[in-house]
């Protein structure tokens, strides 16, 4: 594969901000259209069940407001797949969810969950929404996630990018050999493959080179990049050193 690997912006910890406070700022929408200006290729937005960043109406009012794809992250409930399902958003990235996490830890078990999963992520392919799974680079999720039809994984890069923040780079090349096994495997299985959770600018460029790597979301290092130089700013830096590992 080759071309252009897009980036979705993970906008929930503008929301964060703004609930830190209470009030309407700063306001994610407002955050979406600038990431969209600044070369976003899609927005992901996470609506948990507790509702501690996003709300119900940020994600009406950003599928409203962008001209780019939403990816609306939920957990696997009945609650969010009614909310899902009324927002239409271009595609639906499920992932594990627990209310005292501070943020998602680890990928969905399908190979544990396909009969449930299979059935609950039916309405979405009914009604042409995409289906991507937070999953860990595991031989046996990829290949139950291929199983019960989805259309996308997204690779938890967690670990690799703790692992080369730490300075562990023996752990780090071992997270990234996983990484880059399983984007082959799901690539070979007609799986379109994403990663995100913890890039920086230093640990993008060797997942951007992966050739059959078609998305990156990233968010939280981007947003807290924005307090120094501005959230176009840290996009079109990290639009540029994905382009140059692509090319």
């Amino acid at each position: 594969m080759s071309g252009k690997l897009r980036l979705g912006v993970n906008i929930d910890h503008v929301a964060t901000v703004r609930n830190a406070r209470g009030g309407d700022n700063p306001d994610p929408v407002r955050a979406a259209l600038l990431a969209q200006e600044a070369g976003a290729d899609g927005i992901t937005a996470h609506l948990r069940e507790d509702r501690r960043h996003i709300r119900d109406e940020d994600m009406a009012a950003i599928k409203a407001a962008i001209s780019i794809p939403l990816n609306f992250e939920m957990a696997a409930t009945d609650e969010m797949q009614a909310v899902a399902l009324a927002t239409q958003p271009h595609a639906v990235c499920l992932v594990p969810e627990r209310r005292e996490e501070r943020t998602t830890e680890g990928g969905l078990d399908v190979a544990g969950d396909d009969n449930r999963l299979s059935t609950y992520i039916a309405p979405f392919k009914a009604a042409g929404t995409r289906v991507s799974l937070f999953i860990g680079a595991d031989e046996r999720q990829v290949r139950a996630a291929a199983r019960i039809g989805a259309d996308i994984i997204e690779l938890h890069a967690g670990a690799y990018c703790d692992a080369h923040a730490e300075g562990r780079f023996d752990v780090r090349d071992a997270e990234f050999a996983k990484l880059r096994d399983m984007a082959t495997l799901a690539h070979s299985l007609g799986l379109e493959v994403h990663a995100g959770h913890g890039f920086t600018f230093e640990s993008v460029k060797p997942i951007a080179a992966l050739p059959e790597m078609v998305e990156l979301n990233i968010g939280h290092f981007l947003i807290g990049e924005a307090i120094f130089t501005g959230l176009a700013s840290s996009i079109t830096e990290m639009r540029r050193l994905m382009d140059e590992a692509r090319a």
